[in-house]
């Protein structure tokens, strides 16, 4: 590849966190090149941080087929569509006081960093439609996964009027248009996910399992990677830490150590960018042949270990492996 960013990494990023940078961005390239998969594990604030500008086109490119990621990561690439003209950025968060945050609070704006995210306007934007179609699925005996539902109110329009950035930045759009799964631990830390359960307390949603569970996930989760690893060999690329990455990673060890199936091969490729300082017990901060030891990787998967800003690194990666 010759491309303005490819080239620039290629020529310039040679040492420390830099390579380590072009190393795994080289070895995303030469993964999908050998015709393997890669899953995506997406933690931290990613989708307020607007990530759906660059992965978004990974994945209708082709070069994402599955995806971990919070529910938080899940809901807020939809908020940013439906409001982001409404978001307030200060960038002088680092100086804000106790009651400045006060201040935020009373105006239904929810701090992420230097990022605040209008809760009121999304609440009136994206709460009926969800409500509607968790109901809707409650009275018709349906199950279906965070994602199912998510995809539903996309493909139905009922937030189409107000999208306010294009349909192309939105990575759950473009997992939507691919039809690539999206799993989801944990949906229930998240604000939809706390609409859902005081739906369920208050009893306007009959059965709880209307969302599938975490453990549905799970198996859902091995069996796609069973019937994905069969014919390619999937690489695992991982932003930031918590559940978004420690769930899906464990799926390998689960299926060949409890379920006994020795011929499930381990991930084929690992990349984490995390600024963790690795530590004693810091998952976050964990140097990939730590995974080894508990039958995730073997000891010849290419492995990357990028300490720094996953919203500086994930882009720069995203473009070289699109090249641009």
């Amino acid at each position: 590849m010759n491309s303005a960013v490819t080239t620039f990494i290629d020529t310039h990023f040679r040492h420390f966190n830099a390579r380590a940078l072009r190393d795994a961005a080289q070895g995303y390239t030469r993964h999908l090149d050998g015709g393997g998969k890669m899953f995506v594990a997406l933690g931290g604030a990613m989708s307020t941080a607007e990530i759906g500008v660059s992965l978004a086109d990974m994945i209708r490119q082709g070069k994402v087929h599955g995806i971990s990621c919070t529910g938080a990561n899940l809901e807020e690439d939809i908020f940013n569509l439906v409001a982001h003209d409404s978001y307030k950025v200060l960038p002088e968060y680092r100086t804000l006081r106790p009651e400045d945050d006060q201040d935020l609070f009373a105006n239904a704006l929810s701090r992420v960093t230097d990022t605040c995210i209008p809760t009121r306007l999304i609440a009136e934007r994206v709460e009926r439609p969800f409500m509607d179609a968790w109901l809707e699925a409650d009275k018709n005996g349906e199950r279906l996964f965070p994602y199912e539902f998510m995809f539903r109110v996309l493909g139905n329009g009922s937030l189409k009027d107000h999208y306010q950035i294009p349909p192309t930045h939105s990575w759950v759009i473009a997992a939507m248009e691919k039809q690539v799964p999206i799993f989801v631990p944990g949906w229930e830390d998240s604000t939809l996910g706390n609409l859902y359960a005081a739906a369920c307390i208050r009893g306007q949603v009959a059965h709880m399992d209307t969302v599938r569970s975490g453990m549905e996930t799970m198996a859902a989760l091995a069996d796609w990677y069973t019937k994905t690893s069969a014919q390619h060999a999937i690489g695992f690329f991982q932003i930031g830490g918590g559940i978004a990455g420690d769930f899906p990673i464990c799926v390998v060890p689960m299926l060949r150590e409890d379920l006994k199936r020795s011929d499930i091969p381990r991930w084929g490729y690992f990349c984490q960018i995390g600024d963790s300082t690795t530590s004693y017990g810091s998952y976050s901060g964990a140097p990939p042949n730590e995974k080894i030891s508990w039958g995730k990787l073997d000891v010849g998967t290419p492995s990357y270990m990028i300490e720094s800003d996953a919203t500086i690194v994930a882009p720069l990666i995203f473009a070289y492996v699109l090249g641009w």
